[in-house]
């Protein structure tokens, strides 16, 4: 097929050029010597058109001629789509120092609830608070001292106060975890923990984890320490329970806050 196009820039004269191929007028579209508002014509039109009439007439006479190639189209524009919005949503592991800080957060907070049992219960004559006192008192002067400890660990209620310690960081730690995917201190540094496949943790993968974590407690807190070498940033009791500590994205950010009320 042969194409011709009028070369504004002649004043005087024929000015129609041609004929020439398609590769030829595509490259005096990059010269910038045809523009979109050029007229072209080849053999079959009954007028001259644009060339930007042209190109459209183009693209759809070989999709209409190839409609293979338009499916191929849509479903790369799909799959582009896809990746892109799997990029937005990526997760990002959260490091040592900001898991450090929700845990911290966490014991305050226990601390301060622990506080106000052991009160409620010295109040209620169940617990020798001052002997209590005491006894720590002397393990924290001279916490090497197996005098001290044994004094502290035999201090009238002690072992009963331990287990129902024991028992309130047990419930805070898995009903957070398996009912909201974080704690207190999580929710505050905008962190949480899910599975593999993104989802909230089963009250058994809570409970695992939980007790796994005692586990990376009680070697010396080297559990914790692996979150600094590994590259997914987990702690042994993660890796055991096969869980994952991350970032909140801004879409979960946006479900857990209050839809606004239309007027």
């Amino acid at each position: 097929m042969k194409w011709f196009f009028i070369d504004e820039s002649i004043t005087d004269g024929d000015r129609r050029q041609g004929p020439y191929s398609i590769d030829d007028i595509r490259e005096f579209e990059k010269q910038g010597k045809i523009t979109s508002e050029t007229l072209v014509w080849h053999s079959g039109l009954e007028n001259w058109i644009t060339w930007k009439e042209a190109v459209d007439n183009l693209e759809k006479d070989y999709f209409e001629n190839n409609p293979e190639q338009e499916e191929i189209l849509e479903n790369t524009i799909k799959a582009l789509e896809q990746i892109i919005e799997s990029n937005k949503q990526k997760k990002a592991f959260a490091g040592f120092f900001i898991r450090a800080a929700a845990l911290i957060t966490d014991n305050f907070i226990l601390g301060f609830a622990g506080g106000i049992v052991l009160f409620i219960l010295a109040q209620a004559g169940i617990y020798d608070l001052d002997a209590i006192q005491q006894a720590a008192q002397d393990y924290f002067q001279n916490p090497m001292s197996q005098e001290s400890i044994n004094k502290l660990v035999q201090a009238p209620g002690v072992g009963s106060l331990i287990t129902i310690w024991s028992m309130i960081q047990a419930i805070y730690f898995i009903v957070f975890h398996a009912i909201f995917s974080a704690t207190p201190g999580k929710m505050f540094l905008h962190i949480h923990v899910e599975t593999p496949e993104g989802n909230k943790l089963s009250w058994s993968t809570s409970i695992v984890r939980y007790l796994c974590s005692i586990l990376s407690q009680f070697i010396y807190g080297f559990g914790y320490l692996i979150v600094l070498f590994d590259p997914k940033r987990r702690a042994l009791h993660d890796w055991i329970a096969r869980t994952f500590v991350v970032f909140d994205t801004p879409k979960e950010k946006s479900k857990s806050e209050p839809e606004e009320k239309s007027n």
